[in-house]
């Protein structure tokens, strides 16, 4: 088996995400009512007419763009029966690469037009069911902008080598290179920061922690919450310097509460956390752990980022104590 090019397998998601763009982008053009009917329920989401149509995107695209010479297992909301791997029935065991993706990340927000949903997908060398966040090599995420939009951003890396951002103008096709910047800030007074509490399940559990650190941290009455219901979109308020801190602790919230959800972060939409980390921010888990979670469907994230490692030592042993 041939050894793979990593920056050419940065390329791939990125021509991946292209597609996925493209064909949400003219489902949209086509009209909003399909799009927001449930299409299926499943035990990693639920499952809308928008999100069926990149589906068959990545399926269409995988079989015709992906190389033979390497090998890979895709893991998918949607695809949650038999493996799928590329080329078809490729036994698991034979495959070079677990591919972790989320076509659509932020759904919700974008089936309404409110707000960019993102791309998600990221590649881990095969290790079967021992392939966790902490595998990930390379990674890319790519905007899909809500209907009246004039751009849309994509960002990539391979570990060890760096960030890749492009912006495209989505009426000429013309690319330009941008370098993203996380805040340098060293405490979160007048910025952004945000406990992710999108859904009633939980949300007073979360509030109430939330402000307990926030007085842990001087109860600074200008500390800016911004619910962004995508994890790619956090991800990105975080590199680019708008947001300072993300908590994401549902999976804690309903552990704690006995609460049945599935509504939290999942590995596919985390799984991009890579090209924060390249650019200096930092992503763990609450304790300050790396993310060690499978690379699977329906494993609950709960997350932590920070723009700069200032921050992070700053609130993190004050969360830890918190939790």
């Amino acid at each position: 088996m041939m050894h793979p090019n990593l920056d050419q397998a940065r390329r791939l998601l990125c021509r991946l995400q292209d597609a996925i763009r493209d064909s949400v982008r003219t489902a949209q053009r086509r009209g909003a009512r399909r799009l927001t009917r449930v299409a299926a329920v499943t035990t990693a989401d639920t499952i809308y007419g928008i999100d069926k149509v990149s589906e068959h995107a990545v399926l269409a695209w995988f079989g015709k763009n992906w190389p033979k010479r390497w090998p890979v297992e895709l893991v998918m909301e949607g695809l949650e029966g038999a493996a799928v791997t590329f080329p078809r029935r490729t036994p698991i065991k034979q495959t070079l690469f677990k591919c972790i993706l989320d076509p659509i990340d932020g759904t919700r927000g974008l089936m309404y037009d409110k707000r960019s949903a993102w791309s998600l997908a990221a590649l881990a060398p095969q290790r079967g069911a021992k392939t966790n966040l902490s595998d990930i090599i390379v990674a890319a995420m790519t905007e899909l902008p809500t209907g009246k939009a004039g751009f849309a951003d994509q960002l990539s890396a391979v570990r060890g080598q760096g960030v890749r951002a492009d912006r495209l103008d989505l009426r000429t096709g013309r690319r330009r290179k941008f370098v993203p910047r996380p805040s340098r800030a060293r405490d979160l007074a007048h910025g952004f920061a945000s406990f992710a509490k999108f859904f009633p399940p939980g949300k007073v559990w979360l509030a109430k922690h939330e402000a307990k650190l926030w007085r842990a941290l001087g109860d600074s009455p200008h500390i800016f919450d911004d619910q962004y219901l995508s994890t790619g979109g956090q991800l990105y308020e975080l590199l680019m310097g708008h947001d300072r801190f993300i908590a994401d602790l549902r999976p804690l919230a309903f552990a704690r509460l006995r609460l049945p959800s599935a509504l939290t972060c999942h590995p596919y939409d985390i799984g991009t956390a890579l090209i924060a980390q390249e650019l200096g921010c930092v992503v763990t888990a609450p304790d300050g752990k790396p993310l060690r979670v499978p690379l699977d469907t329906t494993s609950p994230v709960a997350w932590v980022g920070y723009a700069n490692p200032s921050l992070a030592r700053l609130i993190g042993p004050k969360l830890k104590r918190l939790l």
